[in-house]
């Protein structure tokens, strides 16, 4: 830590905060993590091993205490917890990142996007599939014109997990926010809308498919973008066979990625940005191709496209320049509620069984 690092408070140390904020915090120039909230003993053990330097409190107010002796505070605590914890630090006075879904409803985002702006305070959404590496290519060849113009855009976030495993991910109370509508369609809607621009119409089905599951374990989700592009969007538990990450069907070309970004599984292992010279990086047989003429990527069909490597760190470190004055928030929370708008939209329509215009 130097003299002019902004000290973080990161409240919550479980799946969010312990493997993603925490080490990118730690590896970000210019931000230091001052504190971590959690009551679970064996969390805050597990936080001081790994940062030895770390004070570790129990509970929030705790950590609200201390507000002036800090610089930001990151929220990534249940979604339950993401209105009432963001407002408290924001009428403290602080600066806020919170993790996605920012909130439960598009109202909520709204809401607190006024009063940080009335405080004049950062109020960030940590979206950190827009540093995904499939992401981070496929938006350079549509900057380069690769595809022409964009017809469909299909994504998939698809996991095989035949057994729930319960908490409040997959609790069937609504106040937990809970359910794959809301946590892995917060990805795949942020990341349509970052790239082909706002919903005109959302449809949807939302199952849910596992013995003893009480929320959607099986979503899609269309939507029309006011641009005239469809996204096509899953995201799934039940997935004995894994569709490609993307495909994007253009005038000019396609392009079929397979296979998730490593870093999600780079940090679970332990490893940490700044330390690995490939932080990232995918092997070459992962790349996706990109090509016309009716081929399938799977018998050759297509030129492989080299993957850009995969960048959670430049969240943080926009957070440090703006924070700093000398950037601008990579994601707003204005953002995150056009996204919550679509997620709002797609859990009507998959109630009514109708498109839902926007």
């Amino acid at each position: 830590m130097t003299a002019a690092d902004l000290r973080v408070g990161l409240v919550g140390y479980g799946l969010a905060g312990s493997v993603f904020h925490a080490p990118l915090i730690a590896a970000t120039e210019g931000l230091t993590l001052d504190t971590v909230v959690t009551s679970n003993p064996e969390r805050q053990e597990q936080a001081r091993a790994e940062f030895p330097d770390v004070r570790t409190v129990a509970s929030a107010d705790e950590l609200f205490a201390r507000a002036a002796d800090l610089d930001l505070i990151v929220i990534a605590s249940p979604n339950k917890t993401h209105v009432p914890l963001a407002t408290t630090a924001l009428e403290a006075g602080l600066p806020v990142v919170v993790d996605k879904p920012i909130a439960g409803t598009a109202a909520e985002a709204r809401g607190l996007a006024a009063l940080a702006e009335e405080r004049g305070l950062l109020l960030s959404v940590f979206q950190n599939r827009r540093w995904d590496n499939d992401f981070l290519t496929l938006r350079k060849l549509l900057d380069e014109g690769e595809l022409g113009d964009v017809w469909r855009f299909e994504s998939r976030f698809e996991r095989w997990r035949p057994q729930p495993k319960g908490g409040w991910r997959e609790s069937g109370d609504p106040a937990e926010v809970g359910g794959l509508l809301y946590d892995l369609g917060s990805h795949v809607v942020d990341q349509s809308l970052t790239l082909f621009g706002p919903a005109a119409s959302v449809y949807a089905e939302a199952d849910v498919r596992r013995p003893g599951a009480e929320i959607d374990d099986d979503t899609f989700i269309a939507i029309t973008h006011a641009s005239g592009v469809r996204s096509h969007l899953y995201v799934s538990a039940t997935t004995a066979q894994l569709g490609p990450r993307f495909r994007v069907l253009g005038s000019k070309a396609g392009y079929v990625k397979y296979g998730l970004d490593p870093q999600e599984a780079a940090l679970r292992e332990g490893e940490r940005p700044g330390t690995a010279a490939d932080w990232g990086r995918e092997p070459e047989s992962l790349w996706g191709r990109l090509g016309s003429g009716g081929e399938s990527p799977v018998t050759g069909g297509g030129s492989p496209v080299p993957t850009l490597s995969g960048d959670y760190p430049a969240y943080y470190a926009a957070v440090a320049r703006a924070l700093s004055g000398g950037g601008t928030n990579p994601v707003t929370a204005l953002e995150a509620a056009a996204a919550l708008d679509v997620l709002e939209a797609a859990r009507r329509s998959a109630h009514d069984g109708v498109a839902v215009e926007l």
